[in-house]
């Protein structure tokens, strides 16, 4: 890590180690946003959310025995989720010692420590040999990366040759407006990000380090609701937010959540490709 890269590995643990944590208790046990059908679909969070985590097993297609990294693991609730559904091996990577210690924690109690394991290690320099993974994801972890196109130099390395790459990210949409602007300029201060991405800089990157057979979909309008219901959910835990951060903060950050669910420039993106 360069003394310019930012944000740092520290920086993101500490979004998650801290208000993160909060807005987990709150949330449920997958720690990302819900994919809704339509308006009229009423699912709950906890279905919504496992929906997503569906769209990206079936993204990576991955067949048992094979051996699959999830790049940003979180504490590794789709990871069993895809291990229980594929039959496969995962291995997990996080910069957040916190998460890693819960991920391995939450595997052990569902019997699954001899499929999956979760360590440490930084996306833009995997601790992996070439060519160790059959497939990959990367589950809303690619906005906190300073450099998205060395992680995905970094798959791409450690991906076999007809490996499948998963990528579901929040990302900027255009034409960006300038309240909209003030948004994600708001997102990128409070949330350890840099800059969002765009679906037009995700083609770029892809193709560059040698992925094919790319395949982007624009599913805000599928995921839209999920920052409402987070806000909804976040306040029913709002006095442990306050103790956390103060009781106007609090109430910023929560009203923040409607804001951004009611801006059209805060987008998010799903993508599969194949490593050449």
């Amino acid at each position: 890590m360069t003394v310019e890269q930012f944000p740092a590995p520290g920086d993101v643990a500490t979004v998650y180690d801290g208000i993160g944590q909060i807005y987990g208790s709150a949330w449920g046990p997958n720690k990302h946003y819900g994919y809704w059908e339509n308006d009229a679909d009423d699912s709950s969070v906890e279905e919504a959310t496992d929906r997503l985590t569906d769209l990206m097993i079936s993204g990576i297609a991955a067949r048992p025995g094979q051996r699959v990294l999830d790049i940003g693991c979180g504490i590794g609730h789709p990871a069993l989720r895809l291990v229980r559904a594929c039959d496969v091996d995962v291995v997990g990577i996080s910069v957040s010692h916190v998460q890693v210690a819960k991920a391995n924690e939450l595997t052990a109690e569902a019997g699954l420590a001899d499929r999956a394991t979760f360590q440490f290690a930084d996306a833009m320099d995997m601790p992996f040999p070439d060519g160790s993974f059959d497939a990959a994801w990367a589950f809303e972890s690619m906005w906190h990366m300073p450099d998205r196109g060395q992680v995905l130099a970094e798959a791409a390395r450690v991906l076999r040759p007809g490996g499948r790459l998963a990528v579901a990210d929040v990302i900027e949409r255009g034409p960006v407006s300038p309240e909209g602007r003030a948004v994600l300029d708001h997102i990128c201060a409070n949330y350890a990000v840099r800059s969002l991405g765009t679906i037009d800089e995700y083609r770029t990157a892809l193709a560059a380090n040698g992925f094919v057979d790319v395949e982007i979909r624009d599913i805000s309008d599928n995921v839209g609701r999920t920052l409402d219901r987070m806000a909804d959910a976040v306040e029913t835990v709002r006095d442990k937010l306050a103790a956390l951060v103060g009781e106007e903060q609090a109430g910023s950050l929560i009203d923040f959540m409607r804001l951004s669910a009611a801006t059209p420039e805060s987008g998010y993106v799903y993508l599969t490709a194949v490593r050449a």
